[in-house]
């Protein structure tokens, strides 16, 4: 018995282990990523020797220049671009992934945007990136991207290589703008309204202005020049203590290339020892500002950035940078005309006579 009973612990265990060995998955199988072939193998240590990447479409082409460690656009006056945007395509490209092949019939490339770019109303863009000499390092037709229905799923791009005629689904993530402002960061700066404790401003033809806030912290903003006032308006006189909050802009030139006319120049007091100068000039309905700083390491901060740079900032700006006593006084609001009910007929002083009767027709004589 004993025996009997060793011999079908030892059959349960040589089935319980060979279950296991079936059920257990192969470990050594690759995963998708990693086992369909690269795009551009090899790509990575080539992008050092990076100078110029292009997207071309039907509508222009958009050129970001390599300038020593920074990147930059022609198109922005030589703008820095934001490096994490051109780090996040270098290295889409280096991992993106050959999925699966699609269409090689011309006619049906369209259907994938993966047309030609310069032909009229293409939706697919050529990136190019090229060397210093202009040689090719990387070139690509990128058309539509695939919609994800599962969130663990990578994404996935239609593509094709210049001067050929294959269609590819590839695998990864290519962010391909062709507009320069999406490259750019366009915050100038963020300074909070309650920060500001006095704003002085000089405005061409104007006499001088200041505003200044009471010593509580909840004091606002008023008029202390010139003394005598008319009624002011307290969100006009609000959006000039706004004046650097949530301040972006709409283009970007150099210092030496501001166009328009000079409006005048706004001095800006702040806590923390902070003080900023904006010398403003309008260019038709363009707003242009010239942006300096003074003060501890806040002020080094913002003309690191604002060096050099003159910004068009939305038309509103004008009267929180450079407002004239006027732009503060509060407004009339004309009513709109009421609309007029027809005008009765005033009643008559003697009683309204009934008509007289028809007259009849004379009877004919016999």
């Amino acid at each position: 018995m004993k025996r009997r009973n060793l011999l079908l612990l030892g059959t349960a265990a040589a089935a319980t282990v060979g279950a296991a060995v079936l059920l257990t998955p192969n470990r050594t199988e690759v995963p998708l990523s990693t086992a369909v072939p690269l795009a551009f193998p090899g790509l990575a240590p080539r992008l050092a020797n990076a100078a110029r990447i292009e997207v071309v479409r039907h509508d222009g082409t958009l050129t970001i220049n390599r300038a020593g460690e920074a990147w930059v656009l022609p198109a922005k006056a030589d703008h820095p671009v934001r490096p994490e945007r051109v780090r996040e395509l270098l290295v889409g490209l280096t991992e993106l992934r050959l999925t699966e092949p699609r269409t090689a019939n011309p006619e049906m490339l369209e259907r994938l945007g993966v047309e030609d770019p310069t032909k009229e109303g293409a939706t697919s863009s050529l990136l190019r990136v090229l060397d210093a000499e202009g040689r090719p390092i990387a070139e690509l037709i990128v058309g539509r991207r695939r919609m994800r229905v599962q969130g663990n799923v990578p994404e996935s791009v239609y593509i094709r290589r210049p001067g050929e005629t294959q269609a590819w689904l590839a695998e990864g993530r290519l962010p391909l703008d062709a507009d320069p402002n999406l490259w750019i960061d366009r915050d100038i700066a963020n300074i909070p309204r309650e920060r500001l404790r006095v704003a002085e401003i000089s405005r061409v033809g104007e006499p001088p202005l200041v505003l200044r806030r009471g010593p509580d912290a909840e004091d606002r903003l008023a008029v202390v020049q010139p003394e005598q006032t008319p009624e002011l308006d307290e969100i006009s006189v609000d959006e000039v203590s706004r004046a650097f909050e949530f301040l972006t802009f709409l283009d970007v030139k150099r210092e030496a290339d501001m166009p328009g006319e000079r409006l005048g120049e706004g001095r800006f007091e702040l806590t923390d020892n902070l003080r900023i100068a904006a010398v403003v000039h309008k260019d038709g309905e363009n707003i242009w500002v010239r942006l300096s700083a003074e003060g501890d390491e806040e002020a080094q901060r913002l003309n690191a950035r604002w060096h050099g740079w003159a910004y068009q900032v939305g038309q509103w700006k004008e009267k929180a940078l450079v407002p004239r006593l006027a732009d503060l006084a509060k407004q009339e609001r004309q009513q709109p005309p009421a609309e007029q009910a027809p005008t009765a007929q005033p009643p008559s002083e003697q009683p309204t006579q009934p008509p007289a009767p028809a007259e009849q027709p004379a009877q004919q004589q016999q």
